[in-house]
């Protein structure tokens, strides 16, 4: 009897968990739907921007110096470049491999630049850091549940002015993006020096017959105060864009966790639900026994009694019976 009791006491708890992870499919599922809308409502502008710099950046003068620009080569030859890090990682847990993933690729980061410096989105990534003795020189809350174009633009005019106050020489965003809706990939981008980010240095004559194009471009008032205009907007829009890539990426693998998670609690429940009706057949079948068993012995008592009570009265029993 205690058996079959803590058979559905696990098969009650089992139920309510699985009631809890439903909730959270659902929940992850709604998030996710409602970030791709807001990503995809912005992107068109983005995407215009980051075309817009593009051609800038090929019709850039001979020789052009800015700020933005700024490799540090000095600093580079002499070993000490200083990189910043901005971790994007979740709020809260049950992702996945989701947090370990992105934190792991953070570690590795590190372990190659011990004097860069670490800015965190997401508790996860916090807690984690600071429980590993690591410095973390800023932190970014509410973000990683609430990516909005006002947080990533504090994020990127604060990487600016430290990049420009050169207190750090290289900016590196680590996140999340989905490659489908089954699958997600870590991410390392550099967001400064901007130069860095072709593959080599770019020769306007070269690139524009490789791509068949031909235009004329000014740049008024001049380079200098366009990239001071375009940049925070060009670094705003890729932050936002990996926050919310790496939002959606958070939702998605809480989904298969989640999803993972019922179909196992279904493979219990079947499993605890056959131990419950043999352990319930096998105390019904007890019963039956020790029913038949009383009355078999009920019935013996009797006949006993009446034996002995035709003794009492003279009369023998028959020998045959």
């Amino acid at each position: 009897m205690g058996q079959i009791r803590e058979i559905k006491d696990r098969i009650s708890s089992i139920d309510n968990t699985m009631k809890i992870t439903n909730a959270m499919y659902m929940i992850s599922s709604t998030k996710m739907n409602n970030a791709r809308r807001s990503l995809a409502a912005t992107e068109p502008y983005f995407y215009a921007l980051q075309d817009m710099f593009a051609r800038v950046m090929r019709h850039l003068p001979e020789g052009f110096h800015h700020p933005y620009l700024d490799n540090r080569e000095k600093r580079q030859q002499e070993g000490g470049l200083r990189r910043a890090i901005i971790c994007v990682t979740a709020d809260k847990g049950l992702a996945g491999s989701y947090n370990h993933n992105i934190i792991k690729l953070t570690e590795e980061l590190l372990a190659d630049h011990p004097n860069g410096m670490l800015f965190t989105v997401g508790e996860v990534g916090r807690q984690y850091f600071l429980q590993h003795h690591i410095e973390v020189d800023g932190e970014f809350h509410y973000t990683a549940q609430k990516p909005t174009l006002a947080r990533a633009r504090s994020i990127a005019f604060e990487m600016l002015d430290l990049f420009e106050e050169k207190k750090i020489d290289e900016v590196f965003i680590v996140f999340t993006s989905m490659k489908n809706s089954m699958e997600t990939q870590c991410n390392m981008t550099q967001l400064l020096p901007l130069i860095r980010l072709n593959a080599k240095p770019f020769n306007q004559e070269e690139a524009m017959t490789a791509m068949g194009i031909q235009e004329d471009f000014e740049l008024e008032p001049n380079a200098s105060e366009l990239l001071y205009n375009i940049v925070p907007d060009y670094l705003n829009g890729y932050i936002y864009s990996a926050l919310v890539e790496a939002f959606c990426s958070e939702h998605s693998a809480r989904m298969q966790a989640m999803d993972s998670a019922n179909k196992n609690g279904q493979e219990l429940l079947q499993e605890l639900n056959i131990r419950y009706n043999r352990e319930r057949q096998a105390q019904i079948t007890q019963e039956i026994t020790e029913v038949a068993a009383g009355a078999k012995a009920r019935a013996q008592q009797l006949a006993a009694a009446a034996r002995r009570k035709k003794l009492k009265k003279g009369v023998m029993p028959d020998a045959n019976r």
